[in-house]
């Protein structure tokens, strides 16, 4: 009686998904150092920018999920100088928007995360509707989402008084088209996971 092999297909790791996705390998990182010790915002962090690749390269479900629900990737900046100063040139912000995007759609936010969640989803759909940034829309997107609907509520006048926000948004000609890369990349995304 012969018996049929069956391979066990096992879902990537989140390691092998950053690369996938990005082109960027954790396994390239000798944890030297050089981008926590430029990272603008490293002491804010819960974990360093080399630990989080560290994290990845472990490989355990336990580790990528703190690499998901840690603060840090909210925190970067996207700056690049990690980037800049890597000796094997691995670029973390890719790494860090991946985490990012994975974290949401996993529902693993940090949350103390929450309203740089907020003002990231704000400034993306500002961008998605009017192909630019308008800034009358991403603060009353980012206070809809927020609750923080006094904050910086004197500063208005000033701004508006020296014309630095319109009412009415500047919209690009090729709107559309804006539209359809954000359609474009939910897709990609949807069929990737």
């Amino acid at each position: 009686m012969s018996h049929a092999v069956h391979e066990s297909h096992q879902p990537a790791s989140l390691a092998d998904r950053v690369l996938e996705s990005t082109g960027e390998s954790a396994a390239q990182c000798y944890q030297c150092g050089k981008c926590s010790a430029g990272c603008p915002l490293a002491e804010e962090m819960d974990y360093s920018p080399s630990q989080i690749l560290h994290l990845l390269q472990l490989g355990t479900k336990e580790m990528e999920e703190r690499a998901l629900r840690s603060e840090a990737i909210w925190l970067c900046l996207t700056c690049e100088t990690c980037h800049s100063r890597c000796p094997k040139e691995v670029d973390l912000a890719k790494v860090m928007e991946y985490l990012r995007s994975e974290s949401m759609a996993r529902g693993m936010v940090n949350p103390k995360a929450k309203d740089i969640l907020a003002f990231h989803k704000s400034f993306l759909d500002c961008i998605k509707y009017t192909g630019r940034l308008y800034e009358v829309g991403l603060i009353s997107d980012y206070k809809t989402r927020s609750w923080h609907f006094l904050q910086d509520l004197t500063a208005v006048p000033r701004l508006l008084k020296r014309g630095k926000m319109k009412f009415l948004p500047h919209l690009i000609a090729g709107r559309a088209a804006m539209s359809r890369i954000f359609h474009l990349t939910s897709q990609r995304k949807d069929n990737h996971e």
